[in-house]
């Protein structure tokens, strides 16, 4: 299994990616209820995507997320979206961070960013929750199940959300976005199986039911603080992939973790998951299904094939980042190395999916 320490806790302000930290108390103390300085300003150590810090004064810590610095790709690090979608996930009783201030203005600290709550709990950056008692693991599984089906109930256009993306063939402008991030980015090459998939995926879209719903895009354990004791989710972080669109895609892409090798993100291929007391793939999705008043999931091979080669382009991405030299963690280069695995675990996909 994959050391995770790197993933843990905080450490000063890496070069590069410095905030001036007069800047950001006058524009907190503009913008935010209740701050009182002195600020001191860490950064966690985990995430790949937005820069994150931790911002501690002595009344209370809070949490920024910026764009990170140099050239990014288009649309890409909207923390716009991500401070958006969570202020209108709050009152839904939906488990985020509360958003205390959003700045659109570069001139502030060098790039957008939001300030949310700092949440207090524990985060799993191994799927296996090896940290937590054998008789609990699996309420801390139907946690995560029971929290992601309770955001595709949430109704986009009650909570305000029915124009945050176009709500019709999310498949087919998903695998044309990340297709064509994938071509564009000539800096991070280019991949055989990327290629295949890319060539395969179009033609073997199911038909559009027309589902649709507020999705997180990138659910997984390590992108939730649970509570400190309890196998309870008391915040859903990482919102940058959030839009509207299948559900079922969005299931599918968390329960990758099934297929998915721990050196890679967080998952449990290969795991003995009856020697850990963790409930299988088919019981995951059953239990999905009860929640969500479904007999099964129908394409759910192409809906792992799909996620598998969306987490590959994004992978791609980070590789393009870390030699733009603009990669926000200092793990990044961990991810360009599984880079190739990842894009063979895809094709992989597809083949048991029906891809020739």
């Amino acid at each position: 299994m994959t050391d995770t320490s790197n993933n843990i806790g905080t450490t000063p302000v890496r070069a590069g990616f410095e905030i001036d930290e007069a800047a950001l108390t006058r524009w907190m103390s503009e913008h935010v209820d209740g701050f009182v300085g002195p600020l001191t300003i860490e950064q966690f150590k985990g995430g790949q995507s937005n820069p994150t810090f931790k911002l501690l004064t002595p009344n209370r810590h809070y949490v920024l997320r910026r764009k990170p610095p140099g050239q990014i790709l288009k649309g890409a690090h909207a923390v716009d979206r991500e401070a958006r979608v969570m202020a209108a996930l709050g009152p839904q009783e939906f488990p985020v961070p509360k958003v205390y201030g959003l700045c659109t203005d570069d001139e502030v600290i060098g790039s957008w960013f939001a300030v949310l709550e700092h949440v207090q709990g524990r985060i799993f950056w191994d799927a296996r929750f090896p940290d937590v008692e054998k008789s609990e693991r699996p309420k801390y599984f139907d946690s995560m199940n029971a929290t992601l089906a309770q955001l595709h109930a949430i109704d986009p256009v009650a909570c305000g959300l029915g124009d945050y993306g176009n709500p019709g063939n999310y498949l087919a402008r998903q695998i044309s976005r990340w297709s064509r991030q994938y071509l564009e980015d000539t800096v991070a090459g280019r991949d055989p199986h990327m290629d295949r998939l890319i060539e395969w995926l179009p033609d073997a879209l199911p038909a559009d039911d027309g589902e649709v719903s507020v999705i997180h895009g990138d659910f997984r354990c390590d992108n939730m603080i649970f509570h400190p004791t309890e196998p309870r989710v008391l915040a859903v972080l990482d919102w940058e992939l959030s839009t509207l669109g299948h559900p079922l895609a969005d299931f599918a892409y968390h329960a990758m973790m099934y297929r998915m090798p721990a050196d890679v993100v967080a998952g449990l291929a290969g795991v003995p998951l009856a020697e850990w007391n963790i409930p299988s793939e088919r019981d995951y999705v059953a239990a999905y299904c009860r929640r969500t008043g479904r007999s099964e999931i129908e394409h759910y091979a192409f809906f792992v094939a799909f996620n598998f080669f969306r987490l590959a382009a994004i992978f791609h991405g980070i590789k393009g980042r870390v030699l733009r030299g603009s990669a926000a963690s200092a793990q990044a280069a961990q991810r360009i190395e599984v880079f190739p695995e990842l894009a063979r675990l895809a094709w992989q996909q597809a083949l048991e999916a029906g891809a020739r």
